[in-house]
């Protein structure tokens, strides 16, 4: 299935389109919200396997619904290698389905869902994670990485 195209800024301002990246592999990672626990451990994870997912000739880039305010906050704390981009409508985050019901403290709400898809250098959707473990989801793409290519 083709990834859907798209145009979000990133944390520094710059608008990033999906077609920029035709040539490279893509993890497309959704998250709820900069500088929580959950999301901080995902997106330093992330961090920590950047060069060896470039060297794979990987490109990351994070989406949430936070301001580009909060993304360069987030990016600069914990030195985010990547982008991060705003998605402040969750047109994005809802074209991808990656926006639903979700349980905290005993609430029912809605929100964004944990949510990664790993798109081919031709723009093809080839794996969708859901309810990914922050601390180990980079090797668990950079072990099916290695068995795709």
């Amino acid at each position: 299935m083709e990834a859907k195209g798209f145009a979000l800024t990133d944390q520094n301002g710059k608008i990033h389109k999906l077609s920029d990246y035709k040539g490279k592999w893509v993890v497309l990672y959704f998250y709820p919200k900069d500088d929580t626990p959950g999301c901080t451990k995902e997106a330093c994870n992330f961090r920590d396997s950047f060069e060896k997912l470039q060297g794979m000739n990987v490109q990351i880039l994070g989406v949430s619904k936070d301001t580009v305010a909060s993304h360069k906050k987030f990016a600069e704390k914990y030195n985010l290698n990547f982008p991060i981009l705003s998605d402040e409508s969750a047109k994005v985050i809802k074209m991808y389905d990656a926006w639903g019901e979700k349980k905290f403290m005993g609430k029912t709400f809605e929100g964004t869902l944990r949510t990664t898809y790993l798109i081919s250098p031709q723009g093809d959707i080839v794996k969708v994670y859901k309810k990914v473990n922050p601390l180990t989801h980079s090797s668990e793409i950079i072990s099916d990485l290695m068995k795709l290519k």
